[in-house]
């Protein structure tokens, strides 16, 4: 199953957040905690220069430091579309995006 890795540590909302995301899209994936596993805090500071900062994503070869849901589940469909969920389909486009504008004070174009 090692196409989708989310590297994360205990105590970091932002991992919290994305893990809860990913689950509740129903995608399969690695954890490994980098304070706990050398080799996955390892890679963590090789791809986010130096730092270990977390999440970091790996979808196969492509890694991503800090993605939103939105942004992993756009890259397994790309790079490993057969660890997508039976019956996923991507979010119509600017729906986050009038999400967030209302919350913003903005309209929603509508």
């Amino acid at each position: 199953m090692a196409d989708v890795t989310v590297h994360w540590r205990p105590g970091c909302g932002f991992c919290s957040a994305l893990l809860r995301g990913l689950e509740r899209e129903g995608l399969e994936f690695e954890r490994r905690n980098i304070w706990e596993d050398e080799d996955a805090a390892a890679f963590v500071r090789r791809v986010a220069d130096g730092n270990e900062t977390v999440p970091t994503v790996a979808v196969g070869d492509v890694a991503m430091v800090n993605p939103s849901t939105a942004q992993v589940m756009a890259t397994v469909a790309e790079h490993a579309p057969q660890r997508l969920p039976d019956g996923w389909e991507p979010p119509e486009p600017g729906r986050l995006g009038r999400a967030v504008r209302r919350v913003l004070g903005g309209t929603d174009g509508a």
